[in-house]
């Protein structure tokens, strides 16, 4: 039976990683501090590099890509927001919120698919318009049910998911997730933050989905293709408990990948259902999550 579930991921070696101003404007998850941009980038090449080490003693297929110091990119680190690829050969190009997150786009991308195969799909111009979609950072996609999932925010605009959705025969599931920030609701930044959807489970924390009847229609989308929903937090989402992904390895094996936090919040009854379907492998990003606000699925970029 075909599998939809990728066994390549690539990744984006940091130079220079950084807290960014310009993401924080609505990404509440990343935090400052006073500690110095030294230690900061040599504390997340630390952790890049062990959870490039963890992942291929799990036999995953981890492409590389080193980073380079100009022009500065300090999220270059979470690469599924500018591409994608798609089963077809067709990657996808996307436009980005963040104007020096634009400076991320890198050809060398494509050395690492098979180029006889790939056809461009670019809608990266429409950032001259104030449009966005965030790759699999806005979206969330069931590539064997052709469902996008996206949480529409100022980076996820619901006229580039139309577009898309019909470029790439996707069913849309859009809805508003929010969180909690100083006692106000806003808008969460990137769907992949508080729900993923691996092949036969998906994570979902339908608590900052507001809207009864958006809630009720997310649920009855992933029970209607036979998933078994893991319901988290809103507390458990600040742990980045939603940013999973499952891979499958070299020998067949499915896995799903997480950050430490992550797998600490975990309950015993969530780690249980998890564990029917993949190998649960937690990475140590901390440094990365707290200044970077993204996790260990941002910084997977699934080649196929």
């Amino acid at each position: 039976m075909k599998s939809y579930i990728t066994g390549k991921v690539l990744m984006i070696r940091p130079v220079y990683f950084a807290y960014n101003e310009e993401t924080a404007v609505n990404n509440y998850y990343q935090k400052k501090d006073s500690k110095s941009s030294k230690e900061i980038q040599e504390e997340a090449l630390k952790e890049f590099d062990m959870m490039v080490e963890v992942l291929r003693k799990h036999k995953i297929e981890v492409k590389v890509l080193e980073d380079s110091l100009q022009p500065h990119t300090p999220d270059s680190i979470f690469p599924n927001n500018w591409f994608s690829s798609h089963e077809n050969g067709t990657v996808v190009l996307y436009p980005m919120f963040a104007e020096n997150r634009r400076l991320e786009r890198r050809e060398e991308i494509y050395e690492f698919l098979d180029k006889n195969q790939v056809s461009i799909l670019d809608y990266s111009k429409l950032e001259e318009e104030g449009i966005y979609l965030e790759g699999t950072g806005s979206l969330v996609l069931d590539r064997k049910h052709r469902k996008a999932y996206c949480s529409l925010s100022e980076r996820a605009d619901e006229r580039l998911l139309n577009i898309f959705c019909q470029d790439l025969a996707y069913q849309k599931i859009a809805f508003h997730s929010y969180q909690t920030v100083q006692r106000k609701r806003k808008e969460i930044y990137h769907t992949n933050v508080m729900m993923s959807v691996g092949e036969k489970f998906a994570l979902l924390c339908a608590e900052a989905i507001d809207k009864r009847e958006e809630r009720e229609r997310v649920i009855a989308s992933l029970e209607e293709d036979g998933k078994e929903i893991i319901f988290i937090t809103e507390e458990q989402v600040e742990h980045f408990l939603g940013n999973v992904l499952e891979v499958r390895n070299a020998e067949g094996v499915h896995l799903c990948v997480m950050s430490l936090s992550a797998y600490q919040v975990l309950t015993e009854k969530q780690k249980q259902i998890l564990e029917k379907y993949v190998v649960i492998v937690p990475v140590k990003v901390s440094t990365i999550e707290k200044y970077g606000g993204g996790s260990a699925r941002c910084m997977l970029a699934e080649l196929y």
